[in-house]
């Protein structure tokens, strides 16, 4: 029987004793003793194995203080790389206290409520460990620690609460203390966009300072986040800090599943002739100097392929974050920026100076910083990089066809949605008196602000125009009906027939000198195909045709009116 997929577990003891395929990362262990740095930040994007890798550090540093819990522990690593490592296993292994933090629970539309949940997580932790009140001989101490366990505690005690409970547990055990620490940016970005960020940042930086600068009883502390954000904002004095982004040479392997895992994965699964398919979806990415897949998508994909050998593959990392910060600067794109993301979506590169450091104070400072959240949050890869000066150039490329679906689908959408709340009266008023030099000026408006993407085929622009029309009250509004003689593209007519109706047909166009006799074509498509013979056996007598041809973010509309209303106004000039 084939062992299953830990897809949503992410606690190392459950996976390996449930039974579950697990990936052997152990040596994560090995190299963070090597490089014995005292505080280590590793940002990675969202789903690539962060909250494993950290329950899988606190199983092996961990001293419970129960033997027989020490034992268990231990041998969840028996056959697992770190094992064969027998003087780290000797010395280190089981020998830290370790406080075990996670703040994602923080994402709250209120600070108060926010807060509240850190306050909640730091007391389960006070909790876990409350076995070491019986070494605490100072009646202050036993009233704070009670009090932050049951999270009755002043503010003041909560900015140092992770310092004192350190302090505790080195009381206790005579050792010192691993401070573990995950997703500690999901309460800065949440704050951001709630309303809340000061007061959110400021407690994060005592929280942290507290327990990482200058503590006697610190043995190392391991941090993770998808950001790194900047050291001035958060981690200010921090100067032990060793920053490890995906940028880094060091830990490369150690976060999503290299070449070599996934080979061993496929065998095991009998999935080898899956390999090119997985390899387009969800490989591409790149940390430091190795290539690595995505392995929440591909744990759900091998998962999918043992129910259905045909399953298709699917964007499974879609809807695992939140997108507000990238939405809220893809949705500030000039045009320079959208031309950018267009040539991303085609399959091209663009090369832009990627920096670090960042702070949420300044993400609407300059459009330069949506490169760096989309880069660090796993939505670009680098292709190489180079120094301009002082300046680190990245070439930068969407990474398989998994995220460029989420381009053309979710990227493309925002920007159909925001189109969707521009009000779009003078257009629909000009389309429906037959004014068609109006319908040309704001329809390459609404092109201009727009995303297009793949090869502007005339399928982009008919889901582009239907989108556009969907704010029309009282008329109806189909695509590509049976009418006449064949389909026109798109139709509009009013419930009451006496108001009128309109036919649309669009031609997509190759160049720009194109536009025109497109146009043209469009038109005389409508009146040889007899389009409007339908409309006028139902009643409808004003109908107006409009052949509208497009080329990029330009366009041409051409209208005349039906044969039952010869006034016809004159055809305008090119615009966009």
């Amino acid at each position: 029987m084939l062992p299953m997929l830990p897809i949503g577990t992410d606690d190392f003891k459950k996976v390996i004793t449930g039974g579950y395929y697990y990936v052997d990362k152990t040596m994560l262990v090995q190299e963070l003793l090597d490089k014995r740095g005292e505080v280590n930040l590793f940002t990675r994007p969202r789903r690539f194995g962060k909250t494993l890798n950290m329950s899988m550090l606190q199983y092996f540093f961990e001293d419970t203080g129960k033997e027989e819990e020490n034992r268990k522990n231990k041998s969840l690593f028996a056959n697992l790389a770190i094992s064969h490592m027998e003087e780290t296993c000797r010395t280190h292994q089981n020998h830290y206290p370790v406080i075990s933090l996670t703040l994602k629970s923080a994402k709250q539309p209120t600070w108060e409520l926010a807060y509240a949940c850190i306050k909640e997580a730091i007391g389960m932790e006070f909790r876990r460990h409350r076995f070491v009140m019986e070494v605490l001989e100072l009646e202050e101490e036993r009233r704070r620690y009670y009090a932050l366990m049951n999270q009755s505690g002043e503010d003041r005690d909560y900015v140092t609460a992770l310092q004192f409970l350190s302090s505790c547990l080195y009381q206790y055990f005579q050792k010192p203390v691993l401070i573990l620490i995950d997703e500690y940016d999901v309460p800065l970005e949440n704050a951001y966009f709630s309303g809340f960020y000061q007061q959110m940042a400021a407690f994060i930086r005592s929280l942290l300072e507290s327990a990482l600068k200058s503590n006697p009883c610190l043995a190392f502390a391991v941090i993770t986040g998808c950001l790194r954000i900047t050291r001035e904002s958060i981690f200010t004095g921090l100067n032990n800090m060793e920053m490890v982004s995906i940028l880094n040479d060091s830990y490369e392997e150690y976060f999503g599943f290299t070449e070599k895992e996934m080979k061993r994965i496929l065998t095991q699964y009998g999935l080898e002739k899956h390999g090119d398919t997985l390899r387009r979806w969800y490989d591409g990415y790149r940390f430091g100097s190795v290539q690595v897949y995505n392995p929440w998508s591909v744990a759900n994909y091998v998962k999918a392929l043992t129910v259905n050998p045909d399953a298709l593959p699917s964007p499974y990392w879609a809807n695992t974050s939140s997108n507000d910060i990238v939405r809220r600067l893809v949705e500030g794109a000039d045009l320079m920026v959208k031309s950018q993301l267009e040539e991303l979506m085609q399959g091209g590169s663009i090369e832009k100076s990627v920096h670090e450091d960042i702070t949420y104070g300044s993400v609407d400072e300059s459009q330069d910083n949506l490169w760096n959240f989309l880069f660090f949050t796993g939505y670009l890869r680098q292709e190489s990089q180079r120094l301009d000066g002082r300046n680190r150039m990245v070439r930068l490329s969407i990474p398989n066809e998994e995220v460029a679906y989420i381009y053309e689908n979710t990227i493309s959408g925002w920007f159909k949605d925001m189109v969707r709340t521009r009000d779009l009266s003078t257009m629909y008023r000009a389309m429906l008196s037959g004014d068609g030099e109006i319908f040309q000026k704001e329809l390459s408006r609404l092109l201009q602000e727009s995303i297009s993407y793949m090869d502007n085929g005339e399928a982009f622009y008919h889901g582009f125009l239907l989108g556009a029309l969907g704010g029309l009250s009282d008329y109806l509004v189909k695509s590509n009906r049976e009418s006449g003689d064949g389909r026109p593209d798109i139709q509009i007519r009013h419930v009451d027939v006496s108001q009128g109706a309109v036919i649309l047909e669009l031609k997509a166009c190759s160049t720009y000198s194109q536009l025109r006799p497109a146009a043209e074509e469009a038109l005389a498509q409508i009146r040889d195909r007899a389009y409007d013979r339908e409309l006028r056996e139902e009643g409808y007598e004003r109908i107006l045709h409009y052949g509208i041809a497009f080329f990029r973010k330009q366009c041409l509309i051409l209208p005349t009116r039906s044969p039952a209303d010869p006034k016809a106004p004159s055809a305008p000039g090119l615009s966009g």
